[in-house]
This record gives C-alpha cells, sequence and structure tokens, in this order.
C-alpha cells in the first residue's frame, strides 16, 4: 500500500458516492505506520472500532483526520471516544448514551440476530426521546456476497429514519456501500475498498 494508490481509491470512491455521502475509512486493520499513509493521501475521516486502538491513533496523529467511533461502545471506554471523536455511529446501550456527549447514531438490529448488536427497531420512538443527541441511526446486514442482499435492510432502516424525521444514515461497508448510498447512506464506512 503506498499513498498515491490509496488516494486513488478514496478519490474514486468519494466522487462515485457523491458530495453528500461522507467516506468513513475504517481504521480497524491499518497499524499506526500505516495511518500516516491515509493522511498523506489526504482521507479526510476515519473510523475505529476499539476504543483503545483509538487513543494511540488519535495521540499519533490528532489533527490530521476527523475521527469517529465505529465500533461497540462500552461505557467504560466512552471517555476516551468524547475526547476524540466527531460521531458514533454504533450507540446502543443506555450506559454508553448516559455518558456521551458528542453526537451519535443510533445501531438497530434490523435482522433480530443474536450475535448483532442494536436496539430492536421498536425501541426507537423511546431512544429518541431519551436522548435528543441521538441525530441519525446505523446498522450492519446479514454479511452476503451479494451487494443486493443488503438493499432490503438498508431500505428498511431508511423508512425507519423517515418517518422519525432523522436524516442522517450510516450504512455500507466496502462489499455494499454502492447500494447503501443507492437506499440514502449519509455515511459509508469502508476499508479494503481504499487500502488491501
Amino acid at each position: 500500500m503506498n499513498a498515491a494508490e490509496v488516494r486513488d481509491r478514496y478519490l474514486r470512491v468519494r466522487d462515485e458516492a457523491g458530495a453528500d455521502v461522507t467516506v468513513v475509512a475504517a481504521t480497524k486493520y491499518v497499524s499506526l505506520d500505516e495511518l500516516g499513509l491515509l493522511a498523506e493521501a489526504g482521507v479526510e475521516v476515519v473510523g475505529e472500532n476499539r476504543a483503545q486502538d483509538l487513543a494511540g491513533k488519535h495521540a499519533a496523529y490528532g489533527d490530521a483526520f476527523r475521527w469517529h467511533f465505529i465500533g461497540h461502545l462500552q461505557s467504560n471506554k466512552v471517555r476516551v471516544v468524547n475526547e476524540t471523536c466527531e460521531l458514533v455511529h454504533s450507540l446502543d446501550s443506555d450506559s454508553s448514551a448516559r455518558r456521551l456527549t458528542v453526537p451519535a447514531l443510533l445501531e438497530v438490529n434490523l435482522t433480530g440476530e443474536d450475535t448483532k448488536a442494536g436496539v430492536a427497531p421498536d425501541e426507537l420512538p423511546g431512544w429518541l426521546e431519551r436522548y435528543p443527541s441521538i441525530r441519525g441511526l446505523m446498522t450492519m446486514p446479514p454479511l452476503a456476497d451479494d451487494p443486493e442482499a443488503s438493499r432490503p435492510w438498508f431500505r428498511r432502516l431508511r423508512e425507519l429514519a423517515e418517518r422519525q424525521g432523522l436524516s442522517e444514515l450510516s450504512m455500507g461497508t466496502s462489499q455494499d456501500w454502492r447500494v447503501a448510498v443507492e437506499e440514502g447512506a449519509t455515511l459509508i464506512r469502508v476499508g479494503s475498498s481504499l487500502f488491501r
């Protein structure tokens, strides 16, 4: 991986996604050294999955990026997220929500799978009443080889958001971000599309 290749991939994704979509570079598998390549490539927003990695990466590259948290947020890690991030994509617990001081997207478990995080769709009104800092929704559809398999889940999330008057939608990853954009994503989380 070199900065020129990452820049080319990043610009292609950003151009294809459109000006209304924020491309979040998922850095879960990006080392501290490789993060410098993302800065050199002009990547603007990074999303980290682990709070402990977020702290170290932010200490090294603080102002080089806008920082988002995209992983499961444990309440004992909220302080680090409050200090470094402008947005959390994956809020799904009252204990974290009570401690959070930055805006968040509520993770919705549309599939009902026990292995997936998120709140049930029928819990949305209560969450939005309790936590006015929630400004949108996020979901992870079931893993599938065909990106089209994600479309019904993305559409359902958009419909839920519209019913609640929410405009921000974090949905779509490297394998299905194009479908997510077609269904109204305002944020996409891509990793391998940029640097693998």
